[in-house]
């Protein structure tokens, strides 16, 4: 039988269920990924497993988020980190080594392995033919005790690329047409993967771009083939002895088909404040901007800083430009220098910053307030970039650099000069050396914590009534930064649960934390809309509300990682049977749930009474019986340890 290149990948790691969708399979992982914003917890985690090393192939400890060291808290975090690499036989990258995800990528990425990532853009590494996956850190902690990864099985969608891109185009338009035709929700339940003869056409990190925001989509993952470019690719990096050839079969078939003409693409923008709100670069050109930013892991490769460079030089960018530039690896910095990219951007009045995620996240290089900034990151989502009135729009580096010459939104066709040809290096200048290897086995290293690394805390397994009020009502597309923000001021508590929940929902209600406290022994609720929790797989933005009392969420439909997050710490996912009830519920009135841990064992089925106005409304939970199981025991910690200790939860 014909298989296409993610049933491929997927039927040499299944060691559970069937490759049927929506049904739930469990996945060997090869490899696995972390980062300092969620790796602090993952390590308390898999320390909490009583597991002495990791079982993986290979994982890795990226220090990329949290740069910034205003105070003890960061650097804190970065030691434990070592140490923790050090004691469990991880690699650590260094901090100002690089983003993840195109480090993981130059260093680590092999065709045909499983990567999982405590990132939601873990799933850039599809670019090489890997069936790379974002979740929640747990599970990440759990995939490195040598556990499998369980998801329900995707939908397989075959986007057939054909033609070639024209100038003043370029890969960051291709995955920007995806969402404008398809929204921040369009691909939830399903793994996108590309083939057709456009791919040719598309280097490695063209593909890494590509992949990389199949997140913002809502993809389970994106898979590219493993063909004659990744080949090139890997050898540049110094490992042609890691490709292997991974194509469809011919006549492989998909669940869904679509069809992007590359030669059709025309530049796009994403306007504020989601990803999925594209429009032409052209429809909204001549507005005034403050920023230019290029950089991030949506557009980390060599070529996307130099196009950049040969746009603006021996130009300068309009004064009342911040044109920042954010190196993402140290490997593309050292390049950037000795191929000259480095001095056309300094000299053009560049604003060069360390290598590392910075301003994606929120950690410096803030917008001025209500002022646009384009930026070559995955997300606009409101209050990201550390500016409360931020208008960020989402473009290519050639729109990028277009705008920061003229200080407005410009089209770059309208330049009037001749599109920029680079011609990448057949042998980069690599760099290993801010890569620390794992610790040999047998020896012996104690964790480094420091004041703010604090215990998990105890989560008490689901009662068997529930009786709370509703907390925040909210509307669709809630994303995990409005949940749990990022940026300088939340983050640094990443590793201290009780002071990183004072941030909870601050961005949507600043008097959350104050009421959730109040009612936090006996439970209380939230209401959402569709798509509630799209975005990061940073599950403080279950663990931080659970902290404070969040018994159960209620909302029209879930985002994949963070519903799973909600499952792995003991919050009761529900979504109406009737998107209707959404309407009758308001913020204030107390809902309950009688019976509720039979209610899950015994059906999807759970109704729910809304004591202050007087009505009942069907739900349903979309949980597995493994997820289940671990709501019942009030987190996947809590089963875990029970397992091992032969324990029954009530």
């Amino acid at each position: 039988m014909s298989k296409n290149v993610t049933q491929k990948l997927i039927e040499s790691h299944l060691v559970e269920g069937n490759m049927t969708p929506g049904e739930e399979i469990g996945l060997k992982i090869d490899q696995t990924l972390t980062q300092d914003a969620t790796g602090t917890l993952v390590m308390l985690e898999f320390e909490a497993l009583g597991i002495s090393r990791v079982r993986t192939e290979l994982s890795a400890q990226y220090v990329d988020h949290n740069l910034f060291q205003e105070d003890f808290k960061n650097p804190d975090d970065h030691l434990f980190l070592r140490s923790a690499c050090q004691k469990f036989g991880l690699w650590y990258s260094r901090p100002g080594n690089g983003v993840s995800h195109p480090v993981h990528m130059e260093r680590f990425g092999v065709p045909g392995k499983t990567l999982l990532g405590s990132d939601s853009h873990t799933c850039a590494a599809g670019s090489l033919g890997m069936l790379a996956i974002g979740a929640g850190g747990l599970e990440v902690a759990m995939a490195m005790a040598g556990e499998p990864f369980y998801v329900k099985m995707p939908k397989i969608w075959g986007v057939k690329l054909v033609g070639e891109l024209p100038d003043w185009v370029s890969a960051k338009d291709v995955i920007l047409e995806m969402l404008r035709r398809h929204d921040v929700d369009g691909a939830i339940g399903k793994i996108i993967e590309y083939y057709g003869p456009g791919l040719r056409t598309l280097s490695a990190m063209d593909r890494h771009v590509i992949a990389n925001m199949g997140a913002e989509l809502g993809a389970t993952a994106t898979v590219f083939p493993s063909d004659e470019v990744v080949k090139v690719f890997l050898k540049r990096q110094g490992r042609v002895d890691a490709w292997r050839k991974i194509v469809a079969d011919k006549n492989a078939e998909y669940d869904e088909y679509s069809e992007i003409n590359l030669s059709e693409l025309e530049p796009l923008i994403a306007l504020p404040s989601s990803p999925g709100n594209v429009v032409p670069v052209r429809e909204v050109a001549g507005r005034e901007i403050y920023q230019s930013y290029i950089g991030s892991s949506a557009n980390p490769g060599l070529r996307d800083f130099a196009i950049a460079a040969l746009i603006v030089e021996g130009k300068q960018v309009h004064d009342r430009v911040s044109f920042d530039v954010n190196p993402t690896s140290r490997q593309i910095l050292q390049n950037m220098i000795e191929l000259g990219v480095l001095g056309k951007l300094i000299r053009a009045g560049a604003r060069l910053h360390q290598a590392g995620c910075g301003g994606c996240i929120g950690m410096g290089q803030a917008p001025a307030s209500g002022r646009i900034s384009l930026r070559t990151v995955p997300r606009n989502f409101p209050g990201r970039s550390g500016s409360k009135e931020d208008q960020v729009y989402l473009c290519s580096p050639e729109t990028a650099a277009a705008s920061a010459l003229t200080g407005v939104i410009t089209d770059p066709r309208t330049l009037g000069m001749a599109y920029p040809r680079f011609k990448e290096p057949q042998n980069n200048r690599l760099n290993t050396e801010m890569l620390v290897a794992p610790a040999p086995q047998g020896a012996s290293y104690e964790l480094e914590k420091g004041p703010n690394i604090k215990p998990l805390p105890t989560l008490e397994p689901l009662p068997d009534q529930l009786e709370g009020p509703v907390l925040l009502k909210m509307a669709d597309d809630i994303s995990t930064d409005s949940i749990m923000p990022a940026g300088a001021k939340a983050l640094p508590w990443r590793s201290n649960i009780p002071e990183l929940s004072k941030f909870a929902f601050s961005q949507i209600d600043e008097t959350y934390y104050a009421r959730a406290m109040a009612c936090r022994q006996q439970g209380s609720f939230v209401v959402g809309g569709a798509n509630y929790g799209q975005g990061s797989s940073r599950e403080h933005a279950a663990l931080g509300p659970r902290y404070l009392g969040l018994k159960a969420v209620l909302a029209k439909s879930f985002a994949r990682i963070h519903q799973q997050n909600l499952s792995n710490f003991g919050i009761l996912p529900l979504t109406f049977v009737d998107p209707q009830d959404w309407e009758k519920i308001a913020q204030g009135d107390v809902l309950a749930i009688a019976d509720v841990r039979n209610a899950i064992r015994n059906g999807n089925r759970v109704q729910v009474i809304n004591l202050t106005q007087n009505e009942t409304y069907e739900t349903e939970h979309p949980m597995t019986p493994r997820q289940v199981e671990m709501v019942l025991a009030g987190s996947l910690i809590n089963l875990v340890r029970q397992k091992s200790h032969n324990l029954e939860y009530p």
